[in-house]
């Protein structure tokens, strides 16, 4: 069992041991509301709340909605690389470098929050057009030299979309 923590609000990402077909329906679907989700947790925010950190040393609430973007459009990017293309090695991105930028820093939310519902519109019409064999196609990720199922990404995903999402709505009921 993974430990709750302000950096952790669901708990560490677990990789799950098998992952079936209802498995990978529940993971589009979670990706899929992912967007309308974030959009909820971040409604009515002030910019002084968006600039407040959800832990001592973490990002703003605004560079984790930017950093859900540059994360999910890199996740989009990999589905699509891998389905084209045989066993590729996948780009690695410093998603900390990403998130010191300028702009994760300072751009309006709805900028991000409009990238990804329509993002995440691509990414689960691509999702719900593969083939059960799809979802076993793998990349390499340059870093760890691991092979990663696409089914094992989305598990990922989904942990992550939630994680980030938990960030918001966990320092919202702290503050009241």
């Amino acid at each position: 069992m993974s430990t709750i923590s302000a950096a952790y609000p669901i708990g560490k990402f677990v990789a799950p041991e098998h992952i079936d077909a209802a498995m990978i329906q529940g993971y589009i679907a979670s990706i899929e509301a992912l967007p309308s989700q974030l959009q909820a947790a971040t409604e009515g925010l002030s910019d002084a709340q968006l600039d407040t950190p959800y832990r001592d040393g973490g990002w703003s609430l605004r560079q984790v909605v930017h950093h859900v973007a540059d994360s999910h459009a890199n996740a989009y990017i990999r589905t699509k690389w891998t389905l084209t293309e045989d066993h590729p090695t996948i780009k690695a991105y410093d998603e900390n470098a990403w998130g010191d930028l300028s702009e994760a820093k300072h751009a309006p939310i709805d900028v991000s929050l409009t990238l990804i519902a329509a993002l995440h519109a691509r990414w689960v019409l691509a999702l719900k057009s593969m083939q059960t064999p799809d979802f076993e196609r793998q990349f390499r990720h340059p870093e760890s030299q691991k092979d990663i199922k696409i089914k094992n990404m989305l598990a990922l995903y989904e942990w992550h979309g939630k994680h980030h999402t938990a960030h918001i709505t966990t320092l919202r009921n702290q503050m009241g």
